[in-house]
């Protein structure tokens, strides 16, 4: 009797991917060590709030118009100053002054998003690469 061939099957992927995670080994065979894992956490912990108070104190600038419009913002976010060159105030367009403030405060929180991922960012990474719930990374 001929041999007769099956069809090829479909790669089940909940089965692809239990085939494709990284096994995580555990010296010695044994179970985790919970103290080490809890210290791990503190340490992280602590060391995600120590950036944060860093960030909260550090100002970064940002600036439209060529200069003429500055703003000044923390680390966090929050604006702290905002100065104004005499030249960008026409009474008769107020409409173009606004939009260099909206524009120099744009630019710098995203001088402080880049602050906050180079002083955060090592530390999602530490959390597996999974980043930190509320942050923009």
């Amino acid at each position: 009797m001929p041999r007769r061939e099956t069809p090829a099957r479909a790669e089940n992927p909940a089965r692809t991917a239990v085939r494709n995670q990284e096994l995580i080994v555990i010296p010695g065979g044994g179970q985790p060590n919970m103290q080490q894992l809890l210290q791990q956490a503190q340490k992280m912990q602590q060391d995600l709030a120590n950036a944060q108070e860093e960030l909260a104190r550090t100002e970064v600038d940002g600036q439209a118009g060529g200069g003429l419009v500055k703003a000044t913002v923390t680390g966090s976010g929050e604006l702290r100053a905002l100065k104004i060159d005499p030249k960008a105030v026409d009474p008769e367009d107020t409409e173009t002054l606004a939009d260099l403030i909206v524009a120099a405060v744009q630019a710098a929180n995203e001088n402080a998003q880049a602050l906050q991922q180079e002083k955060l960012g090592p530390l999602a990474q530490g959390l597996g690469g999974s980043g930190i719930p509320g942050l923009p990374f």
